[in-house]
């Protein structure tokens, strides 16, 4: 897959990047170099291949997802300026 001249002006306009006439040639040559690269990935054979969520055997050590703290709602509600139906009301501020 090859872009073009027009390809990246159009691009350019549609990005709101300001290339110039000096950097269109060298952007689209620099472009088309990673397309290049992206074909040659589309092209390796995958097939057999698991799926890595991480490139080494790695596994993290993780602490406990544990409860340490609770929330007693009808204390914190009772502080409230203004409650109902376990919902704190807040004053209209967009008309």
């Amino acid at each position: 897959m090859a872009i073009e001249r027009a390809d990246i002006e159009k691009l350019s306009f549609l990005a709101r990047i300001d290339i110039t006439e000096s950097t269109v040639a060298a952007t689209t040559e620099g472009i088309n170099r990673v397309l290049g690269l992206i074909d040659q990935l589309r092209a390796a054979d995958t097939q057999g291949v698991a799926p890595l969520a991480h490139p080494l055997d790695i596994v993290q050590r993780l602490r406990e997802d544990e409860v340490s703290e609770t929330v007693d709602r009808e204390v914190l509600q009772a502080i409230a300026p203004a409650v109902e139906d376990g919902l704190y009301l807040v004053p209209k501020v967009i008309e």
